[in-house]
């Protein structure tokens, strides 16, 4: 006698992500997991379910559904963004180049809100970026006193690089004219006078130690947006990459999720500094359940203050811990310098501790000269890059980026072609996250006005599928769980209402996210308030 099924979805063309069987018809769900893939044979095996309809927006529907042709994929995974940023900015001010495309915009949206709330209170707005300005700076913070002179103000940059704070911000911040910069960070100040601009670099979380946090009512508001938005997008699984993740993180996301605020699959990766902390507890890599788990080490390296941060003696003594333990790393790396002091420390740590299964990741390596291209393929190493930066800041790297780099900007052909099994992410919220804008951009390469970016760096649509599902979940080893459509795989799916590999490159952006199934439960966006933002 046939075992019960909970869930059959018939009818439909699936792309499996697995080459073994590339496509199907349709697939049994039981329990949370895929027990079958295979034909629309299937539903005659299950006849006992019945037809069910989309009025739910997320509940467990044991029947059948006829997806009506559409199709069906893996659920995407967003290999690097962050939750609680993300949330925070779900919660302020959307000071976006979707939002705002002037100073005095943002000055206006400002001072509105200052109407609209006590003085004193902090006002906070995120996503600004200079370059849309026809100002073409950053704001100050007399630009900031000028609409809300009673209120201090925090305004974060939309890669969260920098922010600006109005000048009651600064003061209980305690920056001022004789502050020194904190270390990794860098106040930027008048060249006569040495006051601060209000302008801060790599201080976000210096910043925010003084910000009044969101109360547990809000902050749980903003996370249940959030995973709304995930799942409204098809995405069912993040890897949470920001560095300051501790234990104390790991037990806030516990609660998330089991409050039922956050139902999106999570695996947070630690900042460096909680390291020894879970070693003291004897936790490793993959710890948890599929829901929760301890993902790699996170490292972020920059040269914002005009030198390597963390210098290369301590990014060392992290790589070599990190190998020792049997910890995956995953460094942060936007430039040349950083992404070369990241290379040589992973191949000492290579040497000392010989352990190619570790799957170390280069978070961004947005700039990659061939000669760092073949020392990374001889690492063995792996690439967790943002296809939807082309496409949303596309037009700044153009106008910015020196013309003899520009051949090495995001060179995911390139990846793939080297074998370094490239994931995708948005980084999120520096960019929108809709998978399907990152999928048509690594096909494309076009920024939103249109113009292409070094069309041999493309890759074709299942490439550009299989960076948001089988390769993402490969970056945290969890390639056995997820990725793609297989008996004993988590049911986490995703019902389109086209198929991004057949279509016309143009269109892809524009698909629907029809369904999204997490854990054989289903979501229909349709019928629940969403953002989904394909602008810039």
């Amino acid at each position: 006698m046939v075992r019960a099924a909970d869930l059959v979805l018939y009818n439909a063309n699936v792309i499996t992500m697995n080459p073994r069987h590339p496509r199907a018809q349709a697939v049994a769900i039981r329990d949370g997991r895929i027990i079958e893939v295979g034909g629309n044979s299937l539903v005659e095996k299950y006849s006992h379910l019945k037809d069910i309809s989309d009025d739910a927006i997320f509940e467990r529907h044991p029947g059948r559904k006829d997806c009506q042709g559409q199709t069906l994929v893996p659920g995407f995974i967003d290999a690097h963004c962050h939750l609680f940023a993300f949330a925070r900015s779900l919660l302020g001010l959307d000071v976006g180049p979707s939002s705002t495309r002037s100073i005095e915009e943002i000055k206006a949206l400002i001072n509105s809100q200052a109407h609209q709330v006590e003085k004193g209170t902090w006002i906070y707005g995120s996503g600004y970026h200079e370059f849309y300005f026809p100002e073409k700076r950053h704001p100050t913070r007399w630009d900031l006193d000028q609409a809300a002179p009673h209120h201090p103000v925090l305004l974060v940059h939309r890669t969260w690089h920098a922010c600006v704070l109005n000048s009651l911000g600064l003061k209980l911040a305690g920056i001022g004219r004789h502050t020194p910069d904190p270390p990794g960070g860098v106040i930027d100040r008048d060249h006569h006078t040495a006051e601060p601009t209000g302008i801060l670099y790599e201080m976000v979380p210096y910043v925010e130690r003084f910000i009044p946090s969101p109360t547990p009512g809000e902050l749980e508001k903003g996370v249940a947006l959030a995973d709304q938005r995930y799942r409204g997008l098809g995405i069912t699984s993040i890897q949470e990459a920001s560095h300051t993740n501790d234990l104390a993180r790991w037990q806030q996301v516990k609660g998330f999720q089991e409050r039922g605020l956050l139902r999106t699959r999570v695996t947070l990766m630690l900042g460096a500094g909680a390291l020894e902390e879970a070693e003291r507890q004897g936790l490793r890599q993959g710890y948890g359940d599929p829901n929760l788990c301890l993902g790699p080490v996170k490292v972020v390296l920059t040269t914002t203050t005009g030198r390597l941060d963390p210098p290369q003696e301590r990014l060392n003594e992290i790589a070599l811990t990190a190998q020792r333990l049997g910890w995956q790393l995953a460094i942060h790396s936007l430039e040349v310098d950083t992404l070369e002091a990241a290379i040589v420390a992973l191949e000492r740590a290579q040497r000392e501790y010989p352990r190619p299964h570790l799957r170390h990741r280069i978070e961004h390596c947005s700039l990659c000269p061939p000669p760092l291209l073949e020392r990374l393929k001889g690492l063995g190493a792996l690439v967790v890059t943002q296809p939807p930066f082309i496409y949303y800041s596309g037009q700044r790297y153009l106008e910015e980026v020196p013309s003899q780099e520009q051949p090495w900007l995001y060179r995911i052909g390139s990846f793939y072609r080297a074998g370094l099994r490239p994931a995708a992410s948005s980084d999120s919220p520096v960019v929108p996250n809709n998978p399907l804008i990152g999928i048509y951009s690594a096909i494309a390469r076009r920024e939103a006005g249109g113009e292409v970016l070094q069309p041999q760096e493309s890759v074709s649509a299942q490439q550009a599928l299989a960076m948001y599902t089988i390769n993402a979940a490969h970056a945290c080893r969890q390639e056995l769980e997820k990725g793609s459509i297989e008996a004993g795989k988590l049911a986490d799916l995703v019902l389109l209402s086209h198929d991004p590999t057949t279509v016309p490159p143009e269109t892809i952006k524009d698909i629907r996210v029809e369904m999204t199934i997490l854990g054989g439960l289903q979501f229909h966006p349709q019928n629940a308030k969403l953002y989904v933002d394909n602008g810039l």
